[in-house]
């Protein structure tokens, strides 16, 4: 059974709701959803519910995400790291968790282990990105990039703006690029909860944020494979054949690093844990059972 709450987390004063999931028993697992325009922890769902059959599994949603209303702000690296070390070091008291994180949160993840040796146990990255959309397809940051940012954050222009990048279809016209195997995965229910995602209060500024580069917590794939290189946890990196070949550049750079275990999987995009939960939990449970 899944027990959902709700905390608050402060940051420069304000004061931000979040949610988070808990079932299971056993030693702790710490389930970390991707940054996106649709994401929260409700994406874990699927996984946290096999791995309850022998951990306590947590899953939080990340400042300025999920389905609860959001404060205005303008959301940046240090202050999703801040909110990683509240994280590991306040709210869960257990030493040492194992984690997954999927997507952005991998290199928060591995930013913080690299700072904490011994913090984390076993860390797996799903699918783990490090550049936000708008980069990835460029190739690079662009200075535009930042006056997108702040057309959709302006107080008059910034809804409209941001409404017309998360309607129906364009919604879907991206997970099918590079979300789900399937685009038909995204329909009923799926579809309902990630509109309560994009409709939240306040959703447009880290939405705005990530899809710009503005929440990438490091600027080259250099730094990126840096720290994983400085992490002491053990690593896995679970991945899907159809990702986006760009972003698939970036996970076989890092599968090549010594020390890093990698499972390819045969199917699945960037949320293959979501679409694929049976195929992800078999490629963690041997790793975690280590």
């Amino acid at each position: 059974m899944i027990t959902a709450r709700h905390f608050s987390w402060s940051w420069q004063g304000r004061e931000v709701g979040l949610g988070l999931d808990e079932a299971g028993e056993g030693p702790l697992v710490v389930l970390l959803p991707a940054l996106s325009s649709i994401s929260s922890r409700g994406e874990m769902r699927p996984l946290m519910e096999r791995l309850a059959r022998d951990f306590r599994v947590v899953a939080v949603d990340w400042p300025g995400f999920g389905t609860q209303p959001r404060p205005p702000m303008h959301w940046t690296p240090d202050a999703l790291s801040a909110f990683v070390q509240y994280l590991f070091q306040s709210l869960i008291t257990e030493p040492a968790p194992r984690v997954v994180a999927a997507g952005h949160a991998a290199t928060y993840v591995l930013h913080h282990a690299a700072r904490h040796p011994g913090a984390l146990d076993r860390i797996v990255l799903i699918a783990p990105t490090w550049r936000g959309p708008l980069p990835t397809m460029a190739g690079g940051n662009r200075r535009f990039f930042a006056k997108i940012r702040r057309a959709v954050e302006a107080p008059l222009i910034g809804p409209l703006l941001y409404r017309l990048n998360v309607n129906d279809f364009v919604v879907r016209k991206m997970v099918a690029g590079h979300v789900y195997s399937d685009s038909a995965s995204l329909s009923g229910a799926r579809m309902a909860d990630k509109r309560k995602v994009v409709a939240a209060s306040g959703a447009r500024f880290a939405s705005a944020a990530f899809v710009t580069g503005g929440l990438d917590r490091v600027a080259t794939r250099e730094d990126f494979l840096a720290l994983a290189a400085r992490t002491s946890s053990p690593l896995l990196l679970v991945y899907g054949a159809e990702t986006p070949p760009r972003s698939r550049a970036e996970m076989e750079a890092l599968a090549a690093l010594p020390g890093v275990r990698t499972e390819r999987l045969l199917r699945g995009k960037l949320s293959v844990h979501e679409e694929f939960p049976d195929d992800v939990y078999a490629a963690i449970k041997p790793f975690f059972a280590e």
